[in-house]
C-alpha cells in the first residue's frame, strides 16, 4: 500500500465527517454548506461562543445541537430558548431564575436557563430580539461567569457554553441602536453563516430524498424516488422558508399521494397557480406549470397575491400540525441519533446512562485507528462485508473502498 497523499487524507477525513453530519441531521454536500459543517467539526471541542446566523428554516438549531453532541459537554444538559416567543417581561427571570417573591407571581424559586445548563450548552435562538436591558445582563454574565437570580443578591457561578442565532444583520440593528456592540463582540468569537436553499440548490434532490424515505417508513410504504423533471421544478422555486418549507412540501406530497415514485404530474398538483410558469423557470414557451386561465391583467395580479397568501398560511397551518406532532418524539430522536453514530477514527463511545456519547480524541491517527475499527468490525462478521459496513455505519461501497485502501483483503 503505498502512501497516501494529503489530498486523499483530507478527502477521507471530509467524507467521515459528511457521513458523521448527516447522522446529526445536517444532509447535503454543497461547498456553502460543507464549509459551515468543516467550522462546526473545528469548533466542536473548544469553549468559544458561537453565532449562527442565516434565513429563518435554514437549519440553525440542527447546527447548535451539532456543536453540544459533537464537544466535550456532550454527557451534560443542552437547552434551547427562544429569546423572540417570551415576553420582555419574563425574558430576564428565565434566564436568571428568581427566589420566591422576587414579584408578583413568584410562589415559588425558579431556577433560571443559565443555572439548569451548568456543565452544558445553551443555546439562545433569536438573540437578534433580546430587549436592551436584557442585554446588558447576558454581557455582565459572559463577561464573568456569574449571576444573581432575581430578588436574591447571591452570586451563582456556573460553566455553560453560549450558542446563539439570529435571521438578522446585526451590524445593522447595531448601527440603528437595536443591539449592543460590545455584546455583538462577545458572541461572534466564531460565526457560521448558513446559506438560504436557494444558493444551494444542488442539495434540494438530496433533502426531497431524505425527509420522503423518512415520511414513507413513518406510514409503512416504499418510496423510490423522484423524476429528474420535477427536481429541476423544485430546484427552481424560491423556497422562501428554507428547508422548513421544502420538508412541510415533502411531508404533504408523500403523505397524500403515498406513491413510491414522485412524477412531475403529481408533483404539479401541490404547486399553486400563482407560482411562475415553467416558461419563467426554464425558458421554455407557452406552457404553464399549472394550467391558468387567461385574464384581465390587473384581476389577474390580484388573484395571484391572493393565492400566494392563502398558500403561506397553509403552510405555516401545516408548519404548526407537524410541529405538535413531533414535539414529543423530538428527544427520542436525539438519543436515537447518537446511539447511531458509528464508532471512528476521531470517536469514540462510552457506556453512559445506557446511552452512546461522542467524545473526540486528541492526537489520533486517523489513518491506523480506522484500519483497525474496519479489520475488526470484518473479523467480528466473518469477513461477512454487508453486516460489517452495518455494525460500522457506513455504505457498502465506503467499505469496499477502505478495504482496499487499508490492504484488508482476504
Amino acid at each position: 500500500m503505498g502512501k497516501q497523499t494529503e489530498f486523499e487524507i483530507m478527502a477521507a477525513k471530509m467524507d467521515f465527517r459528511l457521513e458523521i453530519a448527516e447522522r446529526l441531521g445536517i444532509i447535503g454536500q454543497s461547498e456553502a454548506l460543507m464549509q459551515a459543517v468543516e467550522t462546526v467539526f473545528d469548533i466542536a471541542p473548544t469553549d468559544l461562543t458561537v453565532l449562527i446566523t442565516g434565513e429563518t428554516g435554514t437549519g440553525k438549531e440542527i447546527f447548535a445541537r451539532s456543536i453540544h453532541k459533537l464537544s466535550h459537554r456532550n454527557k451534560g444538559p443542552y437547552l434551547s430558548l427562544n429569546c423572540a416567543a417570551i415576553p420582555e417581561t419574563l425574558l430576564e427571570a428565565e434566564l436568571f431564575g428568581y427566589e420566591k417573591g422576587a414579584f408578583t407571581g413568584a410562589s415559588d424559586r425558579r431556577i433560571g436557563f443559565f443555572e439548569s445548563a451548568n456543565k452544558g450548552t445553551l443555546f439562545l435562538d433569536e438573540i437578534g430580539d433580546m430587549p436592551s436591558q436584557t442585554q446588558v445582563k447576558v454581557l455582565r454574565f459572559l463577561e464573568s461567569r456569574e449571576f444573581s437570580r432575581l430578588g436574591s443578591s447571591e452570586v451563582h457561578s456556573v460553566d455553560v457554553r453560549i450558542v446563539t442565532a439570529t435571521n438578522k444583520n446585526l451590524e445593522k440593528e447595531i448601527k440603528e441602536n437595536r443591539f449592543r456592540e460590545d455584546l455583538f463582540y462577545r458572541l461572534n468569537s466564531v460565526r457560521i453563516h448558513l446559506p438560504p436553499l436557494r444558493e444551494r440548490k444542488s442539495d434540494i434532490p438530496v433533502l426531497f430524498d431524505y425527509f420522503a424515505k423518512q415520511i414513507a417508513q413513518h406510514y409503512g410504504f416504499e418510496y423510490n424516488g423522484i423524476s429528474s423533471d420535477a427536481i429541476e421544478i423544485l430546484q427552481n422555486l424560491p423556497w422562501q422558508g428554507n428547508i422548513r418549507e421544502l420538508r412541510n412540501f415533502a411531508e404533504k406530497v408523500i403523505t397524500l399521494e403515498k406513491e413510491n415514485f414522485i412524477t412531475l404530474s403529481i408533483l404539479q398538483k401541490y404547486l399553486p397557480p400563482a407560482l411562475p410558469s415553467a416558461s419563467a423557470l426554464f425558458g421554455m414557451k407557452e406552457q404553464n406549470i399549472v394550467l391558468v386561465p387567461k385574464q384581465d391583467e390587473s384581476k389577474n395580479f390580484e388573484s395571484t397575491l391572493l393565492l400566494k397568501v392563502l398558500f403561506e398560511i397553509e403552510n405555516s397551518l401545516s408548519e404548526l400540525k407537524s410541529q405538535n406532532a413531533k414535539l414529543f418524539s423530538e428527544l427520542n430522536n436525539i438519543k436515537k441519533e447518537i446511539s447511531n453514530i458509528p464508532r471512528s477514527s476521531l470517536y469514540e463511545y462510552q457506556e453512559v446512562n445506557d446511552e452512546e456519547e461522542i467524545s473526540l480524541k486528541d492526537n489520533l491517527n486517523i489513518e491506523k485507528s480506522e484500519r483497525k475499527l474496519i479489520a475488526e468490525a470484518l473479523q467480528k462478521y466473518n469477513r461477512n462485508r454487508k453486516q460489517a459496513a452495518s455494525a460500522l455505519g457506513i455504505s457498502l461501497r465506503t467499505l469496499y473502498r477502505k478495504i482496499n485502501q487499508y490492504n484488508l483483503e482476504d
